[in-house]
């Protein structure tokens, strides 16, 4: 019986996926969903013959149209609630993220809403990456806790586990964001539904192979998007502000 669904957007992903969905399957209870962004170097085909071998412990999902790793995630997730798993996952197919670690998020998803793999709450964890990168993601962290208030350690943080009754609070349909930005847009809206939010000590190791999907573009957004929140936090409390004033005048 599956009670963990793992969404795993991929991308040009055919060197990993065999192998982190193989180590995913021993994992008892798991099921993957594999949400191809229409992959050019032949990733969705080894991704259909996996769903073959395992049968209903994994999903395929091709998208088409625009890409996007949030476009991924958001019809991933809502693939994924209609299965009706209790948990759903969030991770890489990259191996970034260790499967090794999953039983522990799960597990203390039984206490929270919303558990991160967090590679900064306990230090830095972080294997193969040079310092400039270290030093980039750290000041990322600290950029977004600063504008958005969040009391959270690694808020771009892309391995999470969900309780399902709390990710259908979000407003999946209405996030916009990519990247990274997707992931605190995520972490952005959790807070204001009133999920809470606990972290997991992992060690986050550089991509076994491939090359990395962070561009620009995905830089550029990740800074803006902590503003676009602050903004939008403040149309909300206005909205709530005015709405016993509205009242009162109806009366």
């Amino acid at each position: 019986m599956v009670t963990t669904i793992v969404v795993l957007p991929t991308y040009n992903e055919r060197d990993n996926i065999e192998s982190i969905v193989t180590r995913l399957i021993e994992l008892s209870g798991v099921g993957v969903l594999i949400v191809d962004d229409g992959s050019p170097d032949g990733t969705g085909e080894i991704a259909d013959a996996l769903a073959s071998r395992y049968g209903e412990r994994v999903e395929v999902l091709h998208r088409t149209g625009v890409r996007g790793l949030g476009r991924s995630y958001i019809e991933g997730m809502q693939l994924a609630l209609q299965r009706g798993a209790p948990f759903i996952v969030q991770m890489d197919a990259d191996w970034s993220h260790d499967p090794a670690y999953l039983p522990d998020l799960v597990a203390a998803a039984s206490r929270t809403d919303l558990v991160i793999g967090s590679r900064y709450v306990q230090g830095v964890s972080v294997v193969d990456w040079p310092l400039r990168r270290v030093l980039l993601s750290t000041s990322a962290n600290r950029y977004i806790r600063e504008i958005i208030g969040l009391a959270i350690h690694d808020c771009t943080a892309g391995y999470r586990c969900w309780r399902r009754d709390a990710l259908m609070r979000l407003p999946l349909s209405t996030l916009a964001s990519e990247g990274y930005a997707f992931q605190v847009e995520m972490l952005f809206e959790a807070d204001a539904a009133g999920c809470t939010i606990s972290e997991v000590p992992i060690v986050f190791v550089e991509r076994r192979a491939g090359s990395s999907k962070v561009s620009t573009r995905v830089l550029i957004e990740s800074l803006m998007t902590p503003w676009r929140l602050l903004l939008r936090r403040m149309a909300r409390q206005l909205h709530l502000t005015r709405q016993p004033t509205a009242q009162l005048a109806a009366k």
